[in-house]
C-alpha cells in the first residue's frame, strides 16, 4: 500500500574499502527499512518532518584512509610474516581499520565522520593453532600487544586496539568443524567458525560424520549469522533458545588455549570434583588471558518438526512477569524460545510488524487488552514430540491463568522469519541522526520490577526518547532485561554521557552490567563497582599469571589492566 512520501533509504551496498563497509551490519547487500507506522512514529517522537528525510546526512561512503604510523620494527614484521606467511599479513589502511572495529554506536558514529582513533600495526590471519602458539611466544618475548578478531560483531569495544600491536583474525582459516562424537554428544570446532556454517554442519552430521541423528548447536544469538563459536564462548553469550539449551557457557564442554604462560586443554569430563575448574575460569575471558584455538561443545538432537509455537497477549507487565516466573519454576520442562515485551515495546513491535491498527489489533483492544498496558509474549517449545507438546500445553495453561489471550503461533512465526534482520535498520536511522542502541542486564525475580522501573525512569527522563524492554532468557531464579532505546542525537560526547548514565542506573537498581554482550573496554570502568575489590583482585591475579607482560588484549579490557 502506498503511503505518500517515502524516505530515500539506502539500497546500495557500501562502496568498496569505504568506512560504511566497515560499520554496516551484516550482509553488504541486505537491508531492512522501518515500516510506514515506524516512520510516522519517528517523526512524531523526534519532532521531524518529511523534509528531514529527503537526504541522508551521515552515510560514510568515503574511502578509508588513515595517518596512523606503524610502531612495529621491520624485524618484528618480518618475524611474524615468517610464521603466518606473506599472504596472511597486511598493513594497509583498510585492513587495519576493518579488523579493529566492532558494531558499537560509538564506532559507527566515529566512522561516519571518518574518525579513526586506534588501529593495530598489523593484521595477521593464522593458519592453525601452531601459528598462534608461535605468534604468542614471539610477541610475549618482544612485548608486542595482541588482539583477537573473529566475527566482528562486538558491541562492547571488544576489538579496540589502544596500544596498537597485532590483530589476529581467527575466522579466515580456523573455521572448521573438526569432529562430532555421537557417543558423548559433543562437537569439536575451531573458534572462527560462523554460526550458520556450524549449525548446517551439525544438521548434516549423518552425511558428514556418519551419525545416526541430526544435531543442533542450540545457540542462536541475534548476531548468529555474523558471529563465531569462539566469540560466543569467550564473551559468555546467550542465544534466543537459551531458556531450554542454556547460555554459551553452559554448552561448553572443553577448551584449548594458547597463553603467554603456556598452552593447555581442559579435560573432557561431564563432571569432576578436582577443585575449581579451569574450564569455567577461561569462559568469558575475552582474550585477556589467552587465545581460544579449539573448543568442544555440547550438541543436541535436531527435531524441527516437533516445534510448537505459541503467542499470548497479557493485560499488564506484572501479569506477564508472574506467568514467566511460574513457567520457569514449574518443573515441567522449559520452552526453547520465550519472550515477553513490556507495554512500550509491545506497541512499537505491533507497528514494526504491521499489526498496529489492523482488525487483529482492534480485536485485541476490544477484548480489553489496552495499548500501553498490554504485553506481548511469544515463543516455542522443541525437543521430543510429546515433550514439546506438553511444554506448550503447560505454558498455555499458566498464561491463561494470568489473564492472557492466545494469539496462536502467528506472532512467533512472524518474528522467527525476520529475527536476524532487525539490526539492519540501524543504518537507516543513523543516516538521519537517530540512534538505536541496547543495554542488557541479568536480574533476579525479586528485583525485576525495581530494575525495570529505575532504568526506564532514567532513559525516559530525556525528552523524546523511546525505551523498549523485553526479557528473553529465563531461569528459575530470574531473567534478563534487554533495554532498547532510540533517540535523536549526533554528538558522541553527549551520547557517551547518556549511555554511561544508563549503566549507572542499572547498577544502582541491582542489575548486572551485562547479561550476554560481555564487558570489553566499554563497560570495564564499572567492573570494580560491580564485582568489588576482592573478586577483581582474584581476576587480576589470573591475568598476571596467564599474561605476565600484559600483551593480551591490553588497554583496560575487562578492567584487568591499566585503562588508557
Amino acid at each position: 500500500m502506498a503511503h505518500g512520501f517515502q524516505p530515500n533509504w539506502t539500497e546500495k551496498p557500501p562502496k568498496k574499502n569505504s568506512f560504511r563497509s566497515v560499520f554496516k551490519w551484516g550482509d553488504p547487500k541486505e537491508f531492512k527499512h522501518p515500516s510506514h507506522a515506524w516512520y510516522e512514529m519517528l517523526k512524531q517522537t523526534f519532532d521531524l518532518t518529511d523534509a528531514d528525510f529527503k537526504k541522508p546526512r551521515f552515510e560514510g561512503n568515503e574511502k578509508v584512509t588513515i595517518d596512523h604510523g606503524i610502531s612495529l620494527s621491520a624485524d618484528d614484521i618480518e618475524a611474524i610474516t615468517g610464521i603466518a606467511g606473506k599472504k596472511n599479513v597486511s598493513t594497509d589502511d583498510y585492513s587495519r581499520v576493518k579488523y579493529s572495529h566492532g558494531k558499537t554506536v560509538d564506532e559507527a558514529m566515529d566512522l561516519r565522520h571518518q574518525r579513526v582513533r586506534h588501529v593495530p600495526d598489523m593484521v595477521v590471519h593464522p593458519k592453525n593453532k601452531n601459528d598462534v602458539q608461535k605468534i604468542v611466544s614471539y610477541c610475549n618475548t618482544q612485548k608486542i600487544p595482541i588482539y583477537v578478531f573473529s566475527g566482528g560483531s562486538s558491541v562492547t569495544f571488544g576489538l579496540k586496539t589502544p596500544k596498537a600491536g597485532i590483530m589476529l583474525v581467527m575466522s579466515t582459516h580456523m573455521n572448521q568443524l573438526i569432529g562430532v562424537n555421537e557417543l558423548n554428544q559433543t562437537a569439536t570446532v575451531q573458534p572462527g567458525m560462523f554460526g550458520p556454517a556450524y549449525e548446517a554442519a551439525l544438521n548434516d552430521a549423518p552425511d558428514t560424520f556418519n551419525t545416526a541423528h541430526c544435531y543442533t548447536c542450540g545457540h542462536f544469538p541475534q548476531s548468529f549469522e555474523f558471529s563465531t563459536v569462539g566469540g560466543w564462548v569467550v564473551t559468555l553469550g546467550s542465544g534466543q533458545a537459551s531458556t531450554y539449551y542454556g547460555d554459551a557457557g553452559d554448552i561448553v564442554f572443553a577448551q584449548e588455549y594458547v597463553t603467554p604462560a603456556g598452552s593447555f586443554k581442559t579435560l573432557e569430563f561431564p563432571a569432576t570434583a578436582t577443585g575449581p575448574k579451569l574450564n569455567d575460569i577461561m569462559k568469558g575471558n575475552e582474550g585477556a588471558f589467552g587465545i581460544l584455538v579449539e573448543v568442544t561443545m555440547k550438541i543436541f538432537r535436531y527435531m524441527p518438526k516437533n516445534r510448537q509455537r505459541f503467542g499470548f497477549m497479557f493485560p499488564s507487565w506484572e501479569a506477564a512477569v508472574n506467568a514467566s516466573r511460574e513457567i520457569s519454576q514449574g518443573e515441567f520442562g522449559l520452552p526453547a524460545v520465550f519472550r515477553i515485551s513490556d507495554p512500550e515495546e509491545t506497541e512499537v513491535g505491533l507497528k514494526l510488524y504491521g499489526i498496529h491498527g489492523t482488525p487483529i489489533d482492534k480485536l485485541i483492544t476490544f477484548r480489553g487488552y489496552k495499548p500501553m498496558e498490554r504485553c506481548l509474549c511469544m515463543g516455542w517449545a522443541e525437543g521430543e514430540k510429546a515433550f514439546a507438546g506438553h511444554v506448550k500445553d503447560m505454558v498455555a495453561k499458566i498464561c491463561k491463568h494470568n489473564g492472557a489471550m492466545s494469539l496462536s503461533g502467528y506472532a512467533a512465526r512472524k518474528w522467527e522469519k525476520t529475527r536476524y534482520r532487525e539490526p539492519y535498520m540501524r543504518e537507516d536511522l543513523m543516516d538521519y541522526g537517530i540512534i538505536i542502541d541496547t543495554l542488557e542486564s541479568g536480574v533476579t525475580w525479586d528485583n525485576l520490577h525495581r530494575l525495570h522501573q529505575g532504568v526506564r525512569k532514567h532513559i525516559k527522563s530525556r525528552p523524546g526518547t523511546i525505551c523498549m524492554t523485553h526479557a528473553s532468557h529465563f531461569y528459575p531464579q530470574g531473567t534478563n532485561l534487554y533495554f532498547i532505546f532510540m533517540l535523536k542525537m549526533t554528538d558522541l560526547a553527549d551520547y557517551r554521557k547518556f549511555h554511561d548514565g544508563i549503566l549507572a542506573a542499572i547498577l544502582a537498581n541491582g542489575g548486572s552490567i551485562s547479561h550476554h554482550h560481555g564487558v570489553g573496554k566499554l563497560f570495564s570502568k564499572f567492573m570494580d563497582q560491580h564485582l568489588g575489590k576482592t573478586q577483581m583482585e582474584a581476576l587480576r591475579a589470573l591475568k598476571n599469571h596467564f599474561d605476565p607482560n600484559h600483551i593480551m588484549n591490553p588497554g583496560g579490557h575487562l578492567g584487568l589492566d591499566a585503562d588508557e
